[in-house]
């Protein structure tokens, strides 16, 4: 039933990788994070890719790793929340998998990232501001892209795991 890869997009704080990795056991596919294969490849964390290179080389890099994984295995991939920034980047994820919005609001996505020093976007003295700014300019990228829609709030991660896989069947079923 399922002949391509799945992706999840979505801010950061959404849950991709923690419901991606759920989603995948459910389905009983493979996982990848575009975060953590680029870290793996590159020997250096997020935070030092973006002081050194810059978002620009970043995104660059964010860019090589996803056209990879959509040449590999039928997969759940998680995404990193800039991801849709690249008009490439959304053809790739249009072209090449199932495409699933995990949306949720500022007050989860806060609650969420407030405990995670590894996001170099939201090092600034306002990271709420910092977040309404990222929503207001890739939500709607986000929309354009996805196959489906799910709103995490509130939910639990075994929740929501269980809402993206029937809506995401439903969809396919059509």
């Amino acid at each position: 039933m399922i002949n391509r890869s799945i992706f999840l997009v979505g801010p950061m704080g959404a849950g991709k990788s923690t419901i991606g990795k759920l989603l995948a056991a459910q389905l009983q596919l493979p996982f990848a994070d575009t975060d953590k294969v680029l870290e793996e490849r590159t020997g250096a964390d997020i935070p030092w890719i973006f002081d050194v290179e810059g978002e620009a080389g970043f995104r660059r890099r964010e860019s090589e790793v996803l056209e990879e994984l959509c040449q590999g295995v039928c997969q759940v991939i998680g995404t990193g929340g800039g991801i849709v920034l690249l008009e490439e980047n959304r053809r790739l994820l249009q072209k090449f998998g199932h495409v699933v919005y995990l949306q949720a609001g500022v007050e989860q996505l806060l609650e969420r990232t407030s405990k995670n020093s590894n996001r170099p976007l939201l090092r600034v003295p306002n990271p709420r501001a910092r977040i309404e700014e990222i929503l207001q300019e890739r939500a709607p990228l986000y929309r354009e892209v996805a196959d489906v829609i799910c709103d995490t709030d509130d939910l639990t991660p075994k929740q929501a795991s269980a809402l993206v896989a029937e809506r995401l069947l439903a969809s396919l079923s059509q």
